[in-house]
């Protein structure tokens, strides 16, 4: 128990419970101290549930409520304080229990105030003016005799305030948790487990960069890295190897210095005990470093045992993307201070079974992890690391003669050294088959009910329940193998409805939104009249299985833009992927951007490739019914008009109609051509997204599609040689300067041209690719599609004039919003993937585009 004193030191995430008889002033002490929501007042609670908070009768339901809030804001982390009473030790024991449950920090604040001083204000108070003396008496008497006890209930800190004036000159202080080092940001290399391997433990971090620092009788006391670089030891540095006290030595050293952090492991945990004089069974490597310690001098021994004593269950660091501890740790435990956090962060969680070596069998919690910090560890040897849901093991058995691994964050680069020697014979062989880490994609518990998205770029994305319902049956239907599933295009907003006599969209309202939106440069794209296509490419099937798991020989993937696979049979997707391939190889793009795969956002040609019930069952049979039924009604009022009939208006309306028939007819028929295998089929890149660690949505588009031209070229020269056709096909493109009149008239111009050709339209995007205004996130492109293509979309005679005012009040806010949204949420599975999450983190951002499709929108827009 801490003495009387003004300043109150308050972990950040804690239980506060305040203790006091009625009037010693703990509802102002709190609302002086803590904010309005964090206190929860046993009176208000009273109020809630009888609407008289004097109603004692209702004092069972309102601590019910009571404990029911403050679970709720101990579970989502948040500070907690209980104005109540808590004189009774029942009280308090459930409000200790409470803590325990949520894994925080029970705080007790006395407010010891003099019977007398507790009369007089309770009589001030109408509510209170008549309470009876025997009450605040036995609160008085039930306080004193707890005080001295509070420590023994599970309090870990306990305050107390002896009167009122000590209570009025009282401040609280909020202290960080030990394991709360967010503000440390890095970089950092995390060394996994040691057992006294000292010599291995040298060459790693001179490998790393480290440079050694060595005391008078040439012995490693401290390494320091010339960027500043910080070294996290997982745990474990003793037992079983050559030199416990060696390593014990550099790493206090480093730590002391400022230039690692350390968690403890199992074997400091036991080894800590047995320098307490605590009974320990000398086994698992104990006896090697309870005799190499015995050449060690007292003072030695002294600061050994003070360093194993002030080590930390785990640490949070890099604002929360990182959570380093011994043998891992769930997300609810992340952050958290109880004897459970610490002894999962120690030891794991074991099933109570034992495998056949005599060793316990350890849960799984890996597999299940679903947390969004990266969780490091160690403790069980594993031949290599892997990442599984975002968790990475680094023991890799040096003791046992594996190696010694650390990982570079924020890198999450691999550096390791092979052990000198088997310094130690494991119970069970290292060299076992690897456990079937395999990741898991989504899971029902990941997808159902309404989902919240968070984005980077565009904040929360939220998905309706019926939407996702939609989406999971696309999913886990139709789709590719979910391990090449890994993006989903966003849908695309149309430009804002043009005034032009005769066009209802024109470039013009494209440059003059991005003028408004202060986007200086614009590229404007070729629009391909194809089918969206996703194309994840790797360089051989070893990097397939390395980074996608495909244990099938697959090397990619080319999906639609809901995730189905392009082609029906695998073969032709691998020839596709093969060509793709080779064009990246000629382009010299795999080194240039340092990757073993790619992933392409793209147009595959021609439409009817896809399309062809859309254009049998809807397109063509419009165009047959006009073309049988048009030409004979014309010759028909021709007829009537060689016989004096005035029906010149009727006739120059149908022959408009005749026209618009056959324009429609030619128009889609334009994006529709006989293909043999590949032959006839094109493949038109416009945006490679992501490379191994990298994010490439950012890149601007004038840098993409000189990567894309380097492609076509070397396609072509590869098809030439072979003699065969071309696959990949180029992109048009121009450049508009918003404030420059004349390069928008040219632009225009291109687009006019391009159009009456056949061309589709384009797609203006900001040159810059990745852009944020004044309102956020700037749509990344907008389509521009010309008048005749337009007759596919909204039918034959749309450019009547009476058709075109009515298409003008089209609404487009919904369809940009979801642009936006879908947007969004491509970059962040693009940046979840490039970083290297977990594939349900990856899945979670795709599902949601997915599910945004389904939402009710003008699919002509």
């Amino acid at each position: 128990m801490t003495d009387a004193r003004k300043l109150l030191g308050v972990p950040d995430l804690s239980l506060v419970v305040l203790v006091g008889a009625t009037g010693s002033g703990k509802s102002t002490f709190a609302r002086r101290h803590f904010a309005p929501t964090q206190v929860v007042s046993s009176d208000v609670c009273r109020g809630l549930v009888a609407d008289d908070e004097n109603d004692q009768a209702a004092t069972p339901d309102a601590f019910d409520l009571l404990h029911y809030i403050a679970g709720k804001r101990l579970a989502s982390g948040r500070l907690t304080v209980v104005d109540a009473t808590n004189v009774q030790a029942e009280a308090r024991r459930q409000l200790v229990a409470l803590a325990r449950e949520h894994d925080v920090l029970p705080v007790a604040i006395v407010l010891d105030v003099p019977e007398d001083v507790c009369a007089e204000r309770n009589s001030r108070r109408p509510d209170r003016a008549h309470l009876p003396g025997r009450v605040l008496a036995r609160q008085r008497r039930e306080l004193r005799r707890s005080v001295r006890g509070l420590q023994r209930e599970g309090f870990r800190k306990v305050h107390v305030l002896n009167g009122a004036a000590e209570v009025d000159a009282a401040a609280v202080e909020l202290e960080k948790r030990y394991n709360d080092l967010r503000h440390l940001t890095g970089p950092f290399d995390i060394v996994g487990d040691i057992h006294g391997c000292r010599s291995e433990l040298e060459s790693l971090l001179a490998r790393l960069g480290y440079e050694a620092v060595r005391d008078g009788q040439g012995r490693t006391v401290d390494a320091r890295h010339p960027e500043g670089r910080t070294a996290v030891f997982v745990g474990d540095l003793v037992d079983r190897g050559p030199d416990s006290p060696g390593v014990l030595r550099l790493v206090m050293g480093m730590v002391a210095a400022g230039n690692a952090l350390c968690v403890p492991g199992n074997h400091e945990n036991k080894f800590g005990r047995f320098l307490k004089g605590r009974k320990v069974q000398h086994t698992h490597g104990l006896a090697e470093t309870v005799a190499q310690m015995e050449g060690e001098s007292e003072e030695f021994k002294e600061r050994v045992a003070a360093f194993v004593d002030s080590l930390v269950s785990h640490y949070v660091l890099d604002g929360g993307a990182l959570v380093v501890c011994h043998a891992g740790l769930i997300e609810k435990y992340h952050g958290r201070t109880s004897g459970r956090v610490r002894s999962f962060a120690l030891y794991g969680d074991t099933t109570g079974e034992t495998d056949e070596y005599g060793l316990p069998v350890r849960y799984p919690w890996a597999e299940e992890y679903r947390g969004r910090a990266a969780v490091v560890y160690g403790h069980t040897p594993v031949p290599s690391p892997s990442w599984v849901n975002n968790t990475l093991c680094l023991d890799t058995g040096c003791v046992f003669g594996g190696r010694l691994t650390a990982l570079r964050w924020p890198e999450r680069e691999l550096v390791d050294v092979p052990a000198e020697k088997v310094w130690y014979e494991p119970a069970r062989p290292l060299e076992r088959e690897a456990p079937d880490h395999a990741e898991r994609p989504l899971e029902l518990t990941d997808v159902a009910g309404r989902r919240i998205v968070e984005t980077a770029h565009h904040g929360r994305v939220s998905v309706r329940e019926q939407n996702a319902a939609a989406a999971l049956e696309v999913m886990s239907r139709f789709s590719v193998d979910p391990r090449w599933l890994v993006y989903l295009p966003p849908t695309m907003a149309p430009c804002a409805t043009s005034q032009e006599d005769g066009f209802l969209e024109h470039p013009k309202e494209a440059f003059a939104a991005y003028r408004s939106a202060g986007v200086a440069r614009l590229v404007c794209e070729e629009k391909h009249m194809g089918s969206r296509a996703v194309a994840v490419v790797c360089r051989d099937e070893e990097a397939a299985r390395r980074r996608f798991g495909a244990a099938d020989r697959t090397t990619g993937t080319v999906h639609t833009r809901t995730g189905r696979p392009f082609f029906d049979d695998p073969a032709t997707t691998e020839q596709v992927l093969a060509r793709l391939r080779e064009a990246v190889g000629g382009a010299g793009l795999w080194d240039e951007l340092g990757t073993d795969w790619l992933l392409f956002d793209a147009e595959l040609l021609p439409w009817s490739l896809k399309a062809s019930g859309l254009l049998r069952h809807q397109y063509a049979s419009v165009g047959a019914a006009a073309r049988a039924a048009l030409p004979g009604a014309v010759a028909a009022l021709e007829s009537a008009a060689g016989r004096g009939v005035d029906v010149r208006e009727l006739l120059e309306r149908q022959r408009q109609r005749d026209a618009s028939a056959r324009a429609f007819t030619d128009a889609y028929r334009r994006y529709c051509w006989t293909v043999d295998g590949l032959d006839g089929v094109r493949l038109a890149p416009f945006q490679i997204l992501a490379a191994e660690g990298r994010s490439l949505a950012g890149v601007g588009h004038l840098d993409q599609l000189g990567w894309l031209d380097r492609l076509v070229a070397a396609d072509e020269a590869a098809a030439e040689t072979a003699g065969r056709p071309v696959l990949l096909q180029g992109t048009a493109r121009t450049v508009v300067d918003t404030e420059d009149p004349q390069s928008e008239a040219a632009a225009v111009e291109w687009w006019l041209r391009a159009t009456a050709s056949g061309g589709e339209g384009m797609v203006v995007k900001p040159e810059q690719a990745l852009v944020r205004g004044g309102k956020g996130l700037v749509q990344p492109g907008v389509k521009c599609r010309g008048k005749e293509y337009l007759r596919i979309v909204y039918g034959p005679d749309y450019t009547a004039p009476e058709h075109l005012t009515r298409l003008r009040s089209r609404h487009l806010g919904h369809k940009r919003s979801l642009a936006l949204r879908e947007y969004a949420l491509g970059l962040e599975a693009v940046d979840r993937l490039a970083a290297g999450e977990p594939l349900w983190r990856v899945h979670e951002a795709v599902f949601a585009v997915l599910a945004l499709e389904s939402e009710p929108v003008d699919p002509r827009l």
